[in-house]
């Protein structure tokens, strides 16, 4: 079992950022940053980001050109920052780790307990 823990969430305006931090022990392996919101439709949990072991990064339609990923190899923390955040950025985010490499499909194993972002307009 590998543990992963998220930090950084909190409470926003339109427009704003923040920077989420995931820490997991272990070598590198295939990461990736999941929401989930409140309610439906968006009680799907969503892909946003991942970050593949050759270092290949992908991002979900949603997010991109707002949101960066990023993994410090070194300090085996995975990042990701988070600009112009909407309101429908709401939800509760987590990040993920596998072996094998699954991009924006939900099916890594590991998974943290998530941290809430929340933006209002």
């Amino acid at each position: 079992t590998v543990h992963l823990m998220e930090s950084g969430g909190g409470s926003v305006q339109s427009g704003g950022s923040l920077t989420l931090s995931c820490v997991w022990p272990g070598d590198p392996a295939c990461m990736g940053w999941f929401r989930q919101g409140l309610r439906a439709p968006d009680r799907e949990r969503e892909g946003i980001a991942a970050i593949e072991v050759d270092g290949s990064i992908e991002y979900a339609d949603s997010v991109k050109g707002r949101f960066t990923i990023a993994r410090d190899k070194a300090s085996h923390i995975l990042y990701l920052q988070m600009n112009n955040l909407q309101p429908e950025d709401t939800a509760m985010y987590y990040c993920a780790a596998d072996v094998i490499d699954y991009g924006l499909d939900d099916k890594y194993n590991w998974w943290g307990q998530g941290t809430q972002v929340t933006v209002s307009s």
